[in-house]
Parts: structure tokens; C-alpha cells; sequence
């Protein structure tokens, strides 16, 4: 094997472990995006689960309210 192609395959091993850390890096990119997302969904999804619980106890206790009343 002459000095060019050992070269050569020193260049290409060094490019797969490249594209292999960038692959890696990418993947846990993606998962990071993908639980900010999750985070920001909930974020905004709880007030919204409070609200309706508040919104239903309240309904809930003028029906009960009204039912006495009003018989």
C-alpha cells in the first residue's frame, strides 16, 4: 500500500467518525427539541386544566345550590 492510499485511508476513517459524532449529536438534538416541546405543551396545558377544574366546581356547586333553593 503506497503512503497516498494510506492516506486516503486515514482521511476517509477520519471523516466516518465525523459523520458519526455529528449523527449522534444530531439525534440528541432532536430529542432535546422534542422534550422542549413536550414542556412548553404542558406548560401552557395545566393553567388550562385548572381553569376548567375551578369552572366546574363552580358549576357544580350551583346546581347543588340552586337544587336546594329552588327545590
Amino acid at each position: 500500500m503506497s503512503d497516498t492510499e494510506a492516506d486516503r485511508e486515514e482521511y476517509l476513517s477520519k471523516l466516518r467518525r465525523m459523520n458519526a459524532e455529528t449523527e449522534k449529536f444530531v439525534a440528541e438534538q432532536r430529542k432535546l427539541i422534542a422534550e422542549a416541546a413536550k414542556l412548553d405543551r404542558e406548560r401552557w396545558l395545566a393553567p388550562v386544566l385548572a381553569i376548567a377544574a375551578v369552572v366546574g366546581g363552580l358549576l357544580g356547586t350551583a346546581s347543588f345550590v340552586a337544587k336546594i333553593l329552588w327545590g
